[in-house]
């Protein structure tokens, strides 16, 4: 039997990501979000909202700039994450004082964190306010890795980069379970034409 639950917006489970961008001054500030989705192949793009409600810098700081990164943080960067994700840019150095350092990305005007193992920079292009939060979405204009989180063909592995997954429902950070089945394979076992 199912049950009605409290109305909310279901994000879970969702990759924790950081989103970062230079201030007016040309300050790193980051913060950690649940709220991402990729939306475009092409172009590609992504789509982040950050609750525009309450005090947030790094929002401002996208907004002014036009460019962002996101980067992924993986299970053994949970503290740091989730530091990133409580303090406010206003108040607090949050890269610096979780012991991260920054770099310019090579395509837009933002901040890459060196910590990071992989990192898509992303050009604003569009804007939108929905309730309590401004949706933005970013086209993808470069994306790096390290070569630790690569396979054997030069693409990202999920399983070695091993990202956190947001629990919103249970206020919690998880892990990636193993890998079930193989994507557009799987299902073909119901094609009308198959032999």
């Amino acid at each position: 039997m199912k049950k009605t639950l409290k109305l909310r917006a279901v994000v879970s489970p969702t990759p924790a990501i950081i989103a970062a961008a230079y201030d007016e001054n040309g300050k790193a500030d980051a913060c950690t979000l649940a709220f991402y989705t990729p939306t475009s192949h092409k172009p590609p793009c992504l789509t982040i909202a950050i609750n525009a409600t309450a005090k947030r810098k790094t929002l401002k700081s996208i907004l002014r700039s036009g460019a962002f990164t996101i980067g992924y943080p993986s299970i053994e960067q949970a503290a740091e994450a989730d530091w990133i994700g409580m303090a406010s840019g206003y108040d607090h150095d949050k890269i610096a004082e979780v012991g991260w350092t920054t770099t310019k990305a090579e395509k837009v005007d933002a901040p890459v964190i060196n910590e990071l193992k992989l990192t898509v920079e992303c050009k604003v292009v569009n804007t939108v306010d929905i309730g309590s939060h401004t949706q933005i979405t970013g086209e993808v204009v470069n994306i790096q890795a390290d070569e630790s989180i690569l396979d054997e063909r030069g693409k990202y592995d999920l399983a070695k980069l091993n990202p956190i997954i947001y629990d919103e429902e249970q206020f919690a950070y998880r892990t990636l379970g193993g890998k079930t089945a193989d994507a557009f394979k799987a299902g073909l076992r119901f094609r009308d034409d198959r032999p």
